[in-house]
């Protein structure tokens, strides 16, 4: 298992890292992942872009699958997601909490709730579905 240290480094320089994604906790089957909001994560109209929510969501369950990755399996892909936003933020901090609820050998399926840190309010819950990519035989 991959510490939120290894994760940090992993993702310098590709999008985690431009959006300022933060990993926090790491466990077999749980990642849990902050977003400071600035500028650069809201849309024109000065609220939360969608996209800062999925690719803080994507990026937990993402890293979250690495660590869940079946034995022999080499890296995944996302082949599906779904986001439903049930509110939204102009400032503070963003926490994702992802969860696996399938772990098979061919595909996971993640589930992540993202709030405002310290508070309850959901702003939106989010599924993907990884596929679990081996070396050919």
């Amino acid at each position: 298992m991959h510490t939120p240290e290894f994760f940090q480094k992993h993702g310098a320089g590709y999008l985690p890292d431009y959006l300022d994604i933060q990993i926090v906790e790491t466990a077999p089957t749980q990642l849990v992942a902050r977003l400071v909001i600035q500028k650069h994560h809201l849309a024109p109209n000065g609220f939360l872009h969608a996209a800062t929510v999925i690719a803080l969501a994507d990026t937990a369950c993402g890293y979250g699958c690495v660590n869940a990755l079946p034995e022999g399996a080499k890296n995944f892909t996302t082949v599906e997601l779904k986001s439903n936003f049930l509110g939204t933020a102009r400032q503070g901090v963003l926490q994702c909490d992802a969860v696996l609820v399938h772990g098979g050998r061919t595909t996971q399926v993640w589930d992540a709730t993202v709030r405002a840190e310290g508070k309850h309010k959901v702003l939106a819950l989010f599924r993907c579905t990884q596929m679990i990519l081996y070396d050919k035989a």
